[in-house]
């Protein structure tokens, strides 16, 4: 992830601490909330924040689906006890978040269950939904739970976000789930893939993030996997015209004291496109962002260090885009010792990327 509000605007936000190396100066924890481990003393010696793919199982039929999910039921899915072995060594392995996410995570009729047990072991979780079954009952579940975040995924405003979705009605669900949230005062946030259909809708989405006051925005760039596909791609051109209008929106609502995190994931030359920019308008504050860069190693200590996946069948994998190859399964050995084990060649090279580069040379 490169925090766009951080880099160029300056700001501290909640995940300063995972991605920077120091603590959030903002906004004070909620109260009850599971507290964040230790600062870790470099990037590369970091717990991995964890993504579970608890369901594949999903309302929608979404054209780029990472899991090719649909609604229907798949077998060989961790179970409740399962689930809550994992849960018992994530905490003992110290991780700083567990992101639920599916599929639908709330179309699994025990979610709130094993993410009370999470709790209860002082894990931080974070839920990614698209939102459609956020009643405001389920929302007041939410928040009594203790979800630290709430993501739901928008592809565009109305009918092109229903496109998207594979549902008529799809994005007017999603409204209520945002309002839901906002209405138990329960911390929620956007999730948008950019591509060739909607990234020119960008100024209207942030217009949206400003009247429906929503705190966050993930604007991640398309991975090709699952239903993602080349040709809705943005081009080079057009990433960079994406990338200039995140800047110049986050940058404004920033100037006019507006609280909000802005990031984009899944393309760690964001953070250079963003160094060189400020390079040209303010090289003291380049500087600074440059060390911030530089802790985080750009993607250096991402995938397979600072960011793992677990999925539905319990497979374990760098993250959640490479689920073509497995590095072994909780069923067998925990999260926690195949997370830890370089014997695979794979795993040793992303622990260790700057010699493996450089051997590869």
């Amino acid at each position: 992830m490169i925090d766009i509000t951080r880099l160029y605007c300056d700001r501290d936000t909640p995940a300063d601490s995972l991605r920077y190396g120091h603590s959030h100066k903002g906004k004070p924890e909620m109260a009850g909330a599971p507290r964040i481990p230790r600062e870790p003393k470099s990037a590369a010696e970091r717990r991995p924040v964890v993504v579970w793919n608890t369901s594949r199982t999903c309302n929608l039929k979404c054209v780029h689906c990472y899991t090719d999910s649909e609604g229907k039921k798949y077998e060989g899915e961790l179970s409740t006890e399962e689930g809550k072995t994992l849960i018992d060594d994530l905490a003992r392995f110290q991780i700083p978040a567990l992101l639920f996410s599916g599929g639908e995570p709330l179309m699994r009729p025990d979610l709130f269950e094993l993410v009370g047990h999470a709790v209860g072991l002082g894990i931080r979780p974070t839920l990614s939904t698209n939102g459609t079954l956020i009643t405001r009952e389920v929302a007041q579940r939410i928040k009594d739970l203790g979800f630290t975040y709430v993501g739901i995924s928008l592809d565009g405003i109305g009918d092109i976000n229903d496109a998207f979705r594979g549902k008529k009605g799809a994005f007017d669900k999603a409204m209520e789930g945002f309002r839901n949230c906002r209405a138990v005062e329960q911390r929620v946030g956007l999730r948008l893939t950019l591509t060739r259909h909607n990234y020119k809708d960008l100024h209207r989405i942030f217009d949206f993030i400003e009247a429906e006051e929503i705190d966050r925005a993930c604007f991640y760039h398309l991975v090709y996997s699952g239903r993602g596909k080349e040709s809705d791609d943005l081009t080079h051109e057009e990433s960079r015209d994406a990338l200039d209008i995140i800047l110049e929106r986050t940058r404004d609502m920033h100037d006019r004291g507006l609280d909000k995190d802005i990031l984009t994931v899944d393309n760690h030359v964001d953070g250079i496109y963003l160094y060189l920019k400020m390079l040209q308008q303010d090289p003291e504050r380049a500087e600074a962002t440059m060390k911030l860069l530089k802790w985080n190693g750009g993607g250096l200590y991402s995938s397979g260090v600072g960011f793992g996946d677990i999925d539905f069948l319990g497979n374990v994998h760098a993250d959640q885009f490479w689920m073509h190859y497995s590095f072994g399964n909780v069923r067998e050995r925990p999260f926690s010792e195949i997370w830890m084990d370089t014997s695979d060649p794979l795993m040793a090279g992303l622990k260790d990327r700057r010699r493996r580069r450089n051997t590869c040379r």
